[in-house]
Protein backbone atom coordinates (compact mmCIF):
# COMPACT_ATOMS: atom_id res chain seq x y z
CA UNK A 1 0.00 0.00 0.00
CA UNK A 2 1.30 3.44 -0.97
CA UNK A 3 0.00 6.87 0.00
CA UNK A 4 -0.40 7.74 -3.67
CA UNK A 5 -2.88 4.90 -4.16
CA UNK A 6 -5.22 5.87 -1.32
CA UNK A 7 -8.70 7.10 -2.24
CA UNK A 8 -11.99 7.44 -0.35
CA UNK A 9 -14.52 4.60 -0.33
CA UNK A 10 -17.16 4.49 -3.07
CA UNK A 11 -20.04 6.84 -2.21
CA UNK A 12 -18.13 8.58 0.60
CA UNK A 13 -17.66 11.75 -1.45
CA UNK A 14 -20.69 13.27 -3.15
CA UNK A 15 -20.79 16.44 -5.20
CA UNK A 16 -22.55 19.46 -3.63
CA UNK A 17 -26.04 19.90 -5.10
CA UNK A 18 -26.61 23.36 -6.65
CA UNK A 19 -30.21 24.51 -6.39
CA UNK A 20 -31.93 26.89 -8.77
CA UNK A 21 -30.18 25.75 -11.94
CA UNK A 22 -33.20 25.37 -14.23
CA UNK A 23 -36.41 23.33 -14.20
CA UNK A 24 -34.72 20.34 -15.84
CA UNK A 25 -32.57 19.80 -12.75
CA UNK A 26 -35.66 18.95 -10.69
CA UNK A 27 -34.82 21.71 -8.23
CA UNK A 28 -35.11 24.91 -10.24
CA UNK A 29 -37.64 27.76 -10.18
CA UNK A 30 -38.62 27.91 -6.47
CA UNK A 31 -35.59 25.79 -5.42
CA UNK A 32 -37.48 23.66 -2.93
CA UNK A 33 -38.94 26.66 -1.07
CA UNK A 34 -42.52 26.27 -2.31
CA UNK A 35 -44.71 29.20 -3.36
CA UNK A 36 -44.95 32.51 -1.48
CA UNK A 37 -44.91 32.82 2.31
CA UNK A 38 -42.30 34.00 4.77
CA UNK A 39 -39.96 31.06 4.33
CA UNK A 40 -39.86 31.44 0.55
CA UNK A 41 -38.27 34.91 0.79
CA UNK A 42 -34.58 35.59 0.93
CA UNK A 43 -33.19 36.45 4.35
CA UNK A 44 -35.93 34.54 6.16
CA UNK A 45 -34.24 32.78 9.00
CA UNK A 46 -36.05 34.28 11.93
CA UNK A 47 -34.59 35.15 15.30
CA UNK A 48 -33.10 32.34 17.37
CA UNK A 49 -35.57 31.35 20.07
CA UNK A 50 -38.51 33.12 18.40
CA UNK A 51 -41.72 31.11 18.77
CA UNK A 52 -44.15 33.09 16.65
CA UNK A 53 -44.95 35.66 19.32
CA UNK A 54 -45.52 33.06 22.06
CA UNK A 55 -43.36 33.67 25.13
CA UNK A 56 -40.13 31.82 24.26
CA UNK A 57 -38.93 28.92 26.38
CA UNK A 58 -35.83 30.73 27.63
CA UNK A 59 -38.13 33.42 29.13
CA UNK A 60 -40.80 31.02 30.43
CA UNK A 61 -38.40 29.04 32.60
CA UNK A 62 -37.38 30.40 36.02
CA UNK A 63 -33.83 31.58 36.51
CA UNK A 64 -32.05 30.20 39.56
CA UNK A 65 -28.69 30.79 41.16
CA UNK A 66 -25.73 33.01 40.51
CA UNK A 67 -22.76 32.45 38.20
CA UNK A 68 -19.69 34.44 39.12
CA UNK A 69 -17.75 35.44 35.99
CA UNK A 70 -14.59 36.19 37.94
CA UNK A 71 -14.23 32.86 39.73
CA UNK A 72 -10.99 30.93 39.31
CA UNK A 73 -10.73 27.20 38.75
CA UNK A 74 -7.78 25.90 40.71
CA UNK A 75 -6.70 22.24 40.37
CA UNK A 76 -6.00 20.43 43.65
CA UNK A 77 -3.34 17.73 44.14
CA UNK A 78 -2.53 15.88 47.35
CA UNK A 79 0.99 15.71 48.78
CA UNK A 80 1.00 11.88 48.48
CA UNK A 81 0.87 12.17 44.67
CA UNK A 82 4.24 13.96 44.67
CA UNK A 83 5.97 10.70 45.68
CA UNK A 84 6.03 9.76 41.96
CA UNK A 85 8.92 12.23 41.50
CA UNK A 86 12.56 11.29 42.13
CA UNK A 87 14.28 12.41 45.32
CA UNK A 88 15.66 15.97 44.99
CA UNK A 89 13.57 16.75 41.91
CA UNK A 90 12.06 20.13 41.10
CA UNK A 91 8.27 19.99 40.82
CA UNK A 92 6.70 22.62 38.55
CA UNK A 93 3.36 22.74 36.74
CA UNK A 94 5.08 21.52 33.55
CA UNK A 95 6.60 18.59 35.47
CA UNK A 96 3.17 17.72 36.89
CA UNK A 97 1.74 17.75 33.34
CA UNK A 98 4.60 15.53 32.18
CA UNK A 99 3.82 12.92 34.86
CA UNK A 100 0.09 13.06 34.03
CA UNK A 101 -0.95 14.38 37.46
CA UNK A 102 -2.42 17.52 35.87
CA UNK A 103 -3.89 17.65 32.36
CA UNK A 104 -5.07 21.28 32.25
CA UNK A 105 -3.81 23.58 35.03
CA UNK A 106 -6.49 26.23 34.21
CA UNK A 107 -6.02 29.09 36.73
CA UNK A 108 -3.41 27.42 38.92
CA UNK A 109 -2.46 24.38 41.00
CA UNK A 110 -2.84 23.95 44.76
CA UNK A 111 -1.10 21.30 46.85
CA UNK A 112 -3.26 19.83 49.62
CA UNK A 113 -1.96 18.03 52.72
CA UNK A 114 -3.55 14.59 52.44
CA UNK A 115 -1.12 11.67 52.61
CA UNK A 116 2.58 11.48 53.42
CA UNK A 117 5.60 12.76 51.49
CA UNK A 118 8.73 10.60 51.69
CA UNK A 119 11.00 12.51 49.28
CA UNK A 120 12.90 15.78 49.42
CA UNK A 121 11.39 17.98 46.68
CA UNK A 122 11.48 21.60 45.58
CA UNK A 123 7.86 22.38 44.74
CA UNK A 124 6.95 25.51 42.73
CA UNK A 125 3.18 25.94 42.28
CA UNK A 126 0.55 28.67 42.81
CA UNK A 127 -0.95 27.69 46.19
CA UNK A 128 -0.38 25.43 49.21
CA UNK A 129 -2.52 24.47 52.17
CA UNK A 130 -0.83 25.03 55.52
CA UNK A 131 -0.43 21.30 56.21
CA UNK A 132 0.93 20.63 52.71
CA UNK A 133 3.66 23.27 53.11
CA UNK A 134 4.57 21.83 56.52
CA UNK A 135 4.83 18.27 55.14
CA UNK A 136 7.01 19.35 52.20
CA UNK A 137 9.38 21.26 54.52
CA UNK A 138 9.45 18.51 57.18
CA UNK A 139 10.60 16.07 54.43
CA UNK A 140 13.52 18.44 53.76
CA UNK A 141 12.12 20.13 50.67
CA UNK A 142 11.02 23.66 49.78
CA UNK A 143 7.53 24.99 49.05
CA UNK A 144 7.88 28.03 46.78
CA UNK A 145 4.93 30.10 45.52
CA UNK A 146 5.11 31.25 41.89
Amino acid sequence: MHLGNLKPADGAKTKRFRKGRGTGSGNGKTSGRGHKGQKSRSGSGGKIGFEGGQMPLYRRLPKRGFHNRNTKEIIAINVAMLNTFDDGAEVTIDALKGKGLVSNPRDGVKILGQGELTKKLTVRVNHYSKTAAEKIESAGGKAEVI
